[in-house]
């Protein structure tokens, strides 16, 4: 049995690809950014074929000096939610509509007419949007009648490359459940649904489990790779599922939050999680038997980011200047507010939301801002209202039996230590901050692998890679003013919840 797993997260931004020892040790990784395509206002679309590239020219780097023969396998994590149409010889037959794509409102409204909006969300775990694969197929079949006729099979992105790799097309329930055309209850293609889009079921790929081989790299595709052919591929996983593994959330009651651009926290559960006002959604888990209740904010690190990068050019040029670091100084504005921010809050709507409002017109907002604020609180609050937002989330999870003390953070906002000690005192509950922030979805493509080849007997052996480097409990002074100031919080939503409908119509 090899020595080496290989695992690549094919992201929105690019592919990262990494070697790990079947140790638990990363060896090295290597990054391939590709271009992402927008137009008519909702439409966001990526080629194929640039998702190949970076995974051939990635791998032949971490190839580099590895032995073919010491690599026990290689899997996937990957953005979900998208539509690849390809022909039977697995050429794309037009760019791939990705997570972001929503451009099929129509197809929204024509399910919504079929199907309630309850029904769908106890089928698929899901609530009825444009985001999902199959509502983009249903656009395409409309729009593109040529294009779906040659389709032989509808895929997502790691699907994609798995095909390339093994000319095998599968999909596995993770991504399966992105298209909501399957049967969370059963992981299985739901003939209700596809009847209700008016999708040929026959150009859905097999789903298999996330652990199984679907096959082994070809001649053709070792020559491009530098893997030996032969070598197992195995499913993996989508990518948000994937950050959740390699958390560690592969037990029941395990949960992970991730602080990225967008935002999100989940908990491992036996069963979906079907909230009566559907303010989380459910994925099929990669580890059999289990489900991933989650909510998905869309700006958490993504306001820090703009923030900083709108507001905070002082700090940049006195970090260059003193060569000092600029996220240190950041965290040392911050020192300058107290918890509550003095009075200042943040909606963190930025670009609109989904999970928990499910409100495309919402909007960012400042509330309370006073002559005395300075810097150091427009950050604080900024930080307190990703986490209150978060807050009803894990709150919706707690209201459903689901008991939740301690979290897993990761992701570029957990690198900030007043924000992880935000989070605590916000939600109450120990955080902790992992040795891996930013590598978590390939390490859990990793694991997969070592599960799938057998070099591994479960993925309990994710305490072979992941250390818990630091944690955090919530300050027993700060508990209660956060307490108060999420009221605050809601009660500003809903008096500006008309607000932002008019200015979603607002032209210049």
């Amino acid at each position: 049995m090899g020595k080496y797993l290989i695992a690549h997260d094919l992201g929105t931004s690019g592919n990262k690809a990494v070697l790990f020892s079947t140790e638990g040790q990363l060896i090295k990784s290597e990054i391939y950014h590709y271009q992402t395509y927008y137009s008519n206002n909702n439409w966001v679309e990526q080629d194929p074929e640039d998702w190949w590239k970076a995974v051939c020219e990635t791998t032949r780097k971490l190839m580099d000096g590895i032995d073919g023969s010491e690599v026990a396998g290689i899997s996937f994590s990957g953005q979900m939610m998208g539509c690849v149409c390809v022909d039977s010889q697995s050429r794309p037959l037009r760019n791939a509509m990705i997570w972001a794509d929503m451009r099929s409102t129509e197809e929204e409204a024509e399910i919504k007419n079929r199907i309630s909006q309850e029904e769908f969300y106890r089928i698929t775990g899901h609530r009825i949007s444009p985001s999902y694969g199959g509502q983009k197929f249903m656009w395409v079949k409309k729009h593109e009648p040529d294009v779906y006729r040659d389709t032989y099979k509808m895929l997502n992105a790691k699907d994609y490359i798995i095909c390339k790799l093994t000319g095998v097309f599968v999909t596995e329930p993770t991504d399966a459940s992105s298209t909501c055309l399957m049967d969370l209850n059963t992981l299985t293609w739901s003939e209700r649904l596809i009847d209700i889009m008016g999708i040929d079921q026959e150009k859905l790929p097999v789903i298999m489990k996330s652990t199984d081989i679907a096959g082994a790299v070809t001649e053709e595709a070792a020559c491009l790779t530098g893997l030996k052919a032969g070598t197992p591929v195995v499913c993996g996983g989508g990518d948000g599922v994937c950050a959740a593994v390699g958390t560690g959330c592969v037990k029941e009651g395990i949960a992970h939050s991730c602080m990225g651009t967008s935002s999100w926290i989940s908990v491992t559960s036996k069963s979906p999680v079907y909230d009566k006002e559907m303010k989380t959604f459910t994925w099929a888990h990669i580890v059999p038997g289990y489900v991933l209740p989650t909510g998905t904010m869309q700006s958490g690190g993504g306001s820090y980011s703009w923030f900083t990068k709108t507001f905070c050019g002082e700090e940049q040029m006195e970090a260059r200047q003193t060569d000092q670091d600029y996220y240190e100084l950041l965290e040392a504005r911050l020192a300058e507010s107290a918890p509550g921010s003095n009075g200042l809050i943040f909606l963190p709507y930025l670009v609109g939301e989904r999970s928990p409002r499910w409100n495309p017109d919402a909007k960012g907002s400042f509330l309370g801002i006073k002559m005395e604020h300075g810097k150091g609180d427009f950050i604080r609050a900024l930080m307190e209202g990703v986490a209150m937002n978060l807050r009803i989330v894990l709150d919706t999870f707690r209201g459903q039996g689901i008991p939740v003390e301690q979290l897993v953070v990761i992701g570029g906002g957990a690198k900030s230590r007043t924000w992880r000690q935000i989070l605590s005192d916000v939600y109450n509950i120990e955080i902790q901050k992992p040795n891996y922030l930013d590598e978590a979805t390939s390490m859990e493509a990793a694991i997969t692998a070592g599960v799938g080849v057998g070099v591994f007997d479960s993925f309990d052996v994710i305490d072979k890679f992941l250390n818990i480097e630091e944690i955090h409990r919530p300050i027993a002074g700060n508990v209660p003013v956060y307490e108060s100031l999420i009221k605050i919080f809601n009660k500003a939503y809903f008096a500006l919840e008309g607000v932002f409908g008019e200015l979603s119509k607002y032209k210049k």
